[in-house]
Formats: structure tokens, C-alpha cells, sequence
């Protein structure tokens, strides 16, 4: 690995570390995602507990601090595996955050940001895969979840050099998610209302 990609990486991980819904929550004077809704600092509980321009934002610079560096990576021309790792790295600082305890998001819209570089027949199936699962559930979880399983798949396809960087990726969120998991076993999951 080139002393570029370890650069990248590093930055990378501080770039997702930035939690954009605590930022975006405390300049609208909204409560702590943290501490309110689910306690995810992410776009979706941004919206539940009332922010819906603040959801966008958030979701719109979580998205960026996946792609941009991945993008960037492409650019330079590195590895599949180092551009692999720097994908991971924006999803592992937007989930364990250095300047927040540690405590962040499950990493979605970060992780379909890191696609987007990849190529759009990825990205927006890995889309596509979401919002029919959303639209047939209402529960954000369980799309993510289904979308995790299923995008090595469609990577393999399109891109197989890419395709076991991504799955760590796919497992990162699967991981963040296994409260959730648990929650629809049990039929105690909230669907998302837009009321």
C-alpha cells in the first residue's frame, strides 16, 4: 500500500468523523440525535425528531464525505484495495467518530456516497434495492440491512475487483444494525411515519 492511500485513509477517517446531524441538530436548535428518537446520530432520526431541512443536510453531507475522497482515490489512480479501504475508513469514522466519543451513525448514506465513484449501475441499484424495500416496509433497517446483503452481489458483477472491500463495508452496517435486526424479530421496530 502507497504512503497516498495510508494518507487518504487517515484523512478519510477524520473527514467521516464529522457528525453532521449533531452539527446540523445544534445549529437548528434541535435535541441531540444522540439523546432523542432512536438515538442514531443519522439523517433518518434527524427527520424523526422534526428536522426535515436539517435531514437533508445531513443526509446530503453524509453522502459527500463518502464520495468525495473515494472519488478523489479514483482520480489518483490507487489500487482497488487501497480506494476499498478509504470507502471503509469514511464509513468506520462516520460509525466510531474520534471527535464524538466514538458514538456515531450506522453509516448508510456514507456508505452510498463511497459507491457512488464506483460506477452509477452500483449505486443505483444499491439504490433501487433501498427504496423498494422501504416502500413495500417503511422500515428504513430493514432496507439498509437487505441492501448490505445484496450489494456484494451487485458489485461482483459490475466491479469483482471491488467486491471484498465492499462486503467489509456491507458487514460494517450489518453489524451497526443488529439492534435493529433484533427489533423487527421481535415486531418492535418503528416504521417511518412522514406526517
Amino acid at each position: 500500500m502507497t504512503f497516498t492511500a495510508y494518507l487518504m485513509i487517515f484523512g478519510t477517517y477524520l473527514l467521516g468523523s464529522v457528525s453532521s446531524a449533531i452539527i446540523f441538530c445544534r445549529l437548528a436548535g434541535l435535541p441531540d440525535p444522540r439523546e432523542n428518537g432512536s438515538k442514531n446520530p443519522g439523517a433518518t432520526n434527524v427527520l424523526r425528531i422534526g428536522g426535515r431541512l436539517s435531514a437533508l443536510g445531513v443526509l446530503l453531507f453524509d453522502v459527500l464525505k463518502g464520495m468525495l475522497p473515494v472519488a478523489i482515490a479514483f482520480r489518483l489512480g490507487l489500487e482497488p484495495s487501497e480506494i476499498g479501504f478509504i470507502a471503509l475508513a469514511a464509513c468506520l469514522g462516520h460509525v466510531f467518530p474520534i471527535f464524538f466519543h466514538f458514538r456515531g451513525g450506522k453509516g448508510v448514506a456514507t456508505a452510498l456516497g463511497a459507491l457512488i465513484p464506483f460506477g452509477m449501475e452500483i449505486s443505483e441499484l444499491a439504490l433501487a434495492t433501498w427504496l423498494i424495500t422501504f416502500l413495500i416496509s417503511r422500515y428504513s433497517s430493514l432496507s439498509a440491512v437487505i441492501t448490505a446483503l445484496i450489494l456484494p452481489t451487485f458489485v461482483w458483477w459490475y466491479k469483482p475487483e471491488f467486491t471484498f472491500p465492499v462486503a467489509l463495508v456491507c458487514c460494517l452496517l450489518i453489524y451497526r444494525h443488529h439492534d435493529n435486526i433484533q427489533r423487527l424479530w421481535r415486531g418492535q421496530e418503528d416504521k417511518m411515519s412522514f406526517k
